[in-house]
């Protein structure tokens, strides 16, 4: 029996977000501007057959799919946003779940690092897939749980603020997101990113 733990539709994926997602993954490359679902399940391989579903029901591309043994996470876009929602639903219908059954979004940590160290800028540069950071700039970085909901901060934050998005993770135990920018648009990022995921509804994880 597979459980839903992460459901976010993206609306307008926003140019650095789409990028970023473009250095990493093994399918369709999205563009700026199209609608994105991604999805995180758990157990991890049954990810398999609700993107096999999803494909078959819709026009939708997917851009990755991420198997772990404990969670499985899926994108798929495309620029009509109903294909999309009729993928996402395709899912629901091959879970048996409705999207209000989705895990309620945490943040888990939260830090601004303002007026990095050039050494520091220096390692966060060699592991990023996104923009760099520059010595001197404010550094935000952030974790949330489920791992999927990240990708909505990331969006989020980024129609906010004038911020670099330097790296986000998707998957995992935890999502992960690195932005970087002036103290006042980084604040404004975080501000964005953290009300995005308090926004989501859904069930508190049974512990």
């Amino acid at each position: 029996m597979s459980t839903l733990r992460a459901y976010t539709f993206l609306d307008s994926l926003q140019p650095q977000l789409a990028a970023d997602v473009c250095t990493t993954c093994r399918g369709y490359f999205p563009v700026p501007g199209v609608a994105s679902l991604f999805v995180e399940i758990a157990p991890g391989m049954a990810i398999h057959s609700l993107l096999d579903r999803a494909l078959k029901t819709s026009e939708a591309r997917p851009a990755t799919i991420v198997v772990e043994r404990a969670f499985g996470m899926l994108e798929v876009h495309h620029e009509d946003k109903g294909q999309v929602l009729e993928a996402g639903q395709a899912i629901l219908d091959a879970l048996g779940a409705k999207e209000q059954d989705r895990i309620k979004p945490r943040v888990v940590s939260d830090t601004v690092i303002r007026g990095i160290e050039p050494m520091h800028a220096m390692i966060v540069d060699k592991i990023r897939f996104g923009a760099m950071i520059e010595p001197g700039l404010s550094l935000l970085v952030m974790e949330c749980y489920p791992a999927a909901y990240i990708a909505l901060a990331a969006n989020e934050a980024e129609k906010a603020a004038d911020i670099r998005l330097v790296d986000f993770t998707p998957f995992g135990a935890f999502g992960r997101l690195y932005l970087a920018g002036t103290e006042a648009e980084i604040d404004e990022g975080r501000k964005a990113a953290v009300a995005a995921l308090e926004s989501i509804t859904g069930v508190p994880e049974k512990k």
